[in-house]
């Protein structure tokens, strides 16, 4: 879809046509005017809404789409105040403008972009912050900590949190139940307990940050530092750019405790059912090898998408006289000098164990089944991200949560022409690298469109690598390079479909995730797993995204068709951002704040 711009001759400054906008948008919605509020979008426009209109993430487009969200929210939402929050601007005909507003029960705040002379909205984004009644305690409404006068039943801090670590899950139910303790449970966790809602974080690994600890040892971010940061606690300044996995997962230790998350590990979750009447699930955990059973009203699946395996099932793995693993499973190249390794896969994980294979002295064959997109790790930095997520972006006083709400005022069905010209300059600016990767007979692609890295990753989650150092290694012959799929494998040799024989004493499956889904499948049912239907992707009827068009990702961060659970997660942008709204809709369900939500989730795939 591509953006039409009508420039008229227009007289004012931005911030004077901005104003106008918002303050004719404000009367139509105070008169409940709808038609004349549809009318004032573009043919071609997006409403993105993070909650505050329809207590659910989603996105409408062109007016009839603001007449139909607008004709079942506006009533009940109440939006009052719309207002520019900061000078708006203008580049290229197009007036881009911060704004702020409040609804009948929360505060918000968002972004505009005007078109056809500053009389028509291209994109709306709405994000609701916090409830009214119910604010965070930040700043000036930060508790005071110690207790002042003389008081014989006084508790300190210590002893309140032990009583409070004590009492749960035995004599205090927790509200929701976060099952999952990376990244995403706990900024979740960090959400809900700055918003005073009973919860709890439970994971199978003994410590909070195992779950990076535990993944093979050359791992680390390919996301640079200003991308990654966790809410309200931030990577210090002299934070590496690109942080190993092992400080990754003490950071996480340490913020779950200075944050004072309520976290379980070695807690296992067995089982878990809804009760439609109770409206709460029963949850059987095994916490340290003891049984014990969870009543929350919310659950959360924070399981992640690199969390369910793709194992994949071939003739003759039960010959095989080496050793097999997943990806997730790999311990790292120590013990593997001098063996013949073949890791089946060609994207992020792949790359990184064959170069710390290399490294020690294994026999490297990597077996690329279908095309990979690369993108070197500079030029992401440098062209894909610099503007929003860099030391530069932060000087020119880009904050994180600017940066993010950028991110999110672009509409997923357009997000693709503003990425495609990016990545056709790091195309250019890397030509001769992706050359010598062709030559060596590696299949490159771009995505189906030329889009790159971030929509295949939005589409599917998988397809990709950020190059940081690895892809030489395969352009220089130094790790091998086979094509096809596996066939089967023998006593001593992986079989491609062509009848190639891999000589190997490891094999490993670097062959991705399945749906988060499958984890509901695992800890509830089948049929509920079902019912909720895929997680992840946007329907975009690109390489495993098949439509119809949904808009926004399936099923995260928002009510699914099965009441009471969730699913979180993603990378720590997402984890860090959506955070937010998904902590807000679980609080308003705790205080009793009525919910209907617009447009809840269609099911349109069950994997």
């Amino acid at each position: 879809m591509t953006q039409t711009i009508d420039r008229p001759d227009t007289t004012g400054s931005p911030a004077e046509r901005t104003a106008a906008w918002l303050t004719d948008f404000q009367a139509a919605l105070t008169a409940r005017d709808v038609d004349r509020a549809a009318g004032m979008f573009a043919a071609t426009s997006f409403w993105r809404d993070l909650v505050a209109f329809t207590w659910n993430i989603t996105t409408v487009e062109c007016p009839d789409g603001v007449r139909d969200l607008l004709g079942e929210t506006l009533d009940r939402t109440d939006p009052t105040g719309l207002r520019a929050s900061e000078e708006p601007t203008e580049d290229d005909g197009v007036i881009s403008a911060w704004i702020e507003f409040e609804t009948a029960v929360g505060r918000g705040r968002g972004h505009l972009r005007l078109t056809e002379g500053g009389t028509r909205a291209f994109t709306l984004l709405t994000t609701l912050y916090e409830l009214k009644g119910h604010e965070e305690p930040l700043g000036e409404r930060r508790p005071m900590g110690a207790e002042h006068g003389a008081n014989r039943e006084r508790l300190t801090w210590r002893e309140r949190r032990e009583q409070e670590e004590a009492g749960l899950g035995v004599t205090t139910q927790p509200e929701v139940l976060v099952v999952g303790g990376g990244q995403g449970g706990i900024a979740l966790g960090a959400r809900l307990r700055q918003l005073g809602v009973p919860a709890l974080v439970v994971d199978k690994l003994p410590r909070p940050g195992d779950q990076w600890r535990s993944r093979y040892k050359s791992l680390c971010l390919h996301d640079p530092v200003w991308y990654d940061h966790l809410p309200y606690l931030k990577f210090p300044d002299n934070w590496p750019v690109f942080a190993p996995k092992d400080k990754i997962g003490d950071w996480l230790e340490f913020y779950v405790t200075v944050m004072e998350i309520p976290y379980w590990g070695s807690t296992a979750v067995r089982s878990a059912s809804y009760d439609e009447q109770a409206q709460e699930w029963t949850v059987e955990v095994d916490r340290d090898g003891q049984p014990m059973t969870l009543r929350p009203k919310q659950l959360v699946l924070a399981t992640g998408m690199s969390g369910k395996p793709n194992h994949p099932s071939l003739p003759g793995q039960d010959v095989f006289r080496g050793e097999q693993q997943h990806s997730s499973q790999h311990p790292g190249p120590d013990g593997y000098a001098g063996k013949r390794v073949v890791v089946v896969g060609s994207n992020n994980s792949a790359f990184d164990i064959c170069g710390a294979l290399w490294e020690v002295g294994a026999d490297v064959t990597m077996v690329q089944r279908t095309s990979t997109h690369i993108v070197r790790s500079d030029s992401l930095m440098e062209i894909g991200l610099g503007a929003l997520y860099s030391e530069q972006a932060v000087a020119d006083g880009v904050t994180t949560e600017k940066a993010d709400l950028v991110f999110a005022s672009i509409p997923y069905r357009i997000m693709h022409e503003f990425q495609i010209p990016l990545y056709q300059q790091m195309k250019e600016r890397d030509a001769d690298f992706y050359r010598r990767m062709e030559d060596a007979g590696f299949r490159l692609d771009w995505g189906d469109d030329g889009s790159g890295l971030f929509m295949k990753y939005l589409r599917r989650g998988s397809g990709y690598y950020i190059d940081v150092g690895a892809a030489d290694l395969v352009a220089n012959g130094d790790v091998k390079l086979a094509h096809g799929q596996v066939d089967h494998l023998t006593e001593d040799a992986v079989v491609l479909a062509d009848g190639t024989e891999l000589p190997a004493d490891l094999v490993v499956y670097a062959t991705g995730y399945g749906s988060m889904n499958g984890w509901a499948a695992d800890l509830i049912s089948q049929e509920v797993a079902d019912r909720v239907g895929k997680v992840w992707g946007l329907g975009s009827d690109t390489t495993k995204d098949p439509g119809p068009w949904e808009g926004e990702q399936r099923n995260m961060w928002k009510p699914t068709q099965q009441p009471g659970l969730w699913f979180h997660g993603g990378n720590l942008h997402q984890s860090r951002h959506y955070s937010l709204y998904l902590a807000l809709q679980l609080k308003a369900r705790y205080e009793g704040i009525p919910t209907p939500v617009y447009r809840l989730q269609e099911v349109h795939h069950t994997a």
